[in-house]
């Protein structure tokens, strides 16, 4: 009995935790693009985020929202991730220097392309 109580309670924890997993933090906001950074990487925030047309945008400090980064997984900052009706799906993250290298381009273009996949 002892260990079926075991297995559900690491079952529910299992759940729990991956429950806002690939959840967007913009809510069920149609289309939105994320950047995850933290105060100590300031040098490196993408400031081409913010130009990106036709998603909504959003960013989260990891240094001072301390459980944003378990929630979301985030390792490495910054960080952009795509949610599309409230599921991640996609995300860029920064070189092991804390750059990002993927460009507005690269980004803007896969708004795009999910966009064109609703039509």
């Amino acid at each position: 009995m002892k260990k079926i109580s075991l297995i559900i309670v690491l079952l529910l924890i299992l759940l729990c935790s991956n429950t806002a997993y690939g959840q967007s933090p913009c809510g069920g906001s149609d289309l939105c693009v994320v950047q995850f950074n933290a105060g100590f990487n300031e040098a490196n925030k993408v400031e081409w985020v913010d130009k990106l047309t036709d998603c909504k945008k959003s960013f989260i400090d990891i240094q001072t929202d301390t459980e944003a980064a378990g929630k979301y997984k985030i390792v490495v900052v910054p960080t952009i991730v795509i949610y599309k009706d409230g599921e991640e799906v996609h995300r860029y993250q920064a070189n092991i220097m804390m750059v990002m290298e993927t460009t507005k381009k690269e980004v803007q273009g896969k708004v795009d392309e999910i966009i064109v996949s609703d039509f």
